[in-house]
């Protein structure tokens, strides 16, 4: 089965968020959590955005970058929103990367190399209404434009405007589509060990 490491969004490590892995978990699959929040979580989107911005989206990063340095090479990179930055840096800059999975987010490929690493697949999975995930020039773009330049990227839309929908103990969250989320992210995972 595969190892994940799987990192939180700006609300931190939240009960969702445990949620989630342990569904992955409970999958037969390793999944490591690293806190970029050093143990701390927010109520509101807002608060946690504020709380990244004070310590610095870079430190902040930088964090869950190196979480994943006392791990194997042959891990799948995925995250929540503001943990798709280190998720994406790793898989694009890591040897031996195994896959992305990146919700909530995806940014332009070249913020960290000319092109998606060969042998890695991705999938990037968001809200088609997200103001966070649609705005002008944002996720969205970069993920159709990672979609196109390799054969190895999935984009998958789902209805509806909440940025963090997969999160269980968030009001965002919509149970149908994290549930087809999660049929298409074990599905992803199940060639990969």
């Amino acid at each position: 089965m595969a190892e994940i490491v799987l990192y939180h969004h700006a609300q931190g490590l939240t009960e969702g968020v445990r949620a989630f892995a342990d569904e992955l978990r409970q999958a037969g699959h390793t999944v490591h959590l690293p806190d970029m929040y050093e143990g701390k979580t927010f109520g509101t989107l807002d608060e946690g955005l504020d709380y990244a911005r004070q310590t610095g989206f870079g430190t902040v990063s930088q964090r869950g970058i190196a979480a994943a340095e006392g791990l194997g090479d042959a891990l799948v990179y995925a995250g929540f929103s503001l943990g798709g930055m280190p998720a994406q840096e790793l898989a694009q800059t890591r040897p031996g990367a195994k896959g992305a999975l990146l919700f909530h987010s995806c940014v332009p490929v070249s913020e960290f190399g000319e092109a998606w690493p060969e042998g890695v697949p991705v999938q990037v999975h968001g809200m088609d209404a997200d103001p966070f995930f649609t705005e002008e020039d944002g996720d969205l773009a970069s993920a159709r434009a990672l979609v196109a330049s390799t054969d190895q990227a999935e984009l998958f839309l789902y209805p509806g405007k909440e940025h963090l929908f997969t999160d269980s103990s968030l009001p965002a969250f919509d149970r149908d589509a994290t549930a087809l989320l999660m049929t298409r992210v074990l599905s992803f995972l199940e060639p990969i060990r």
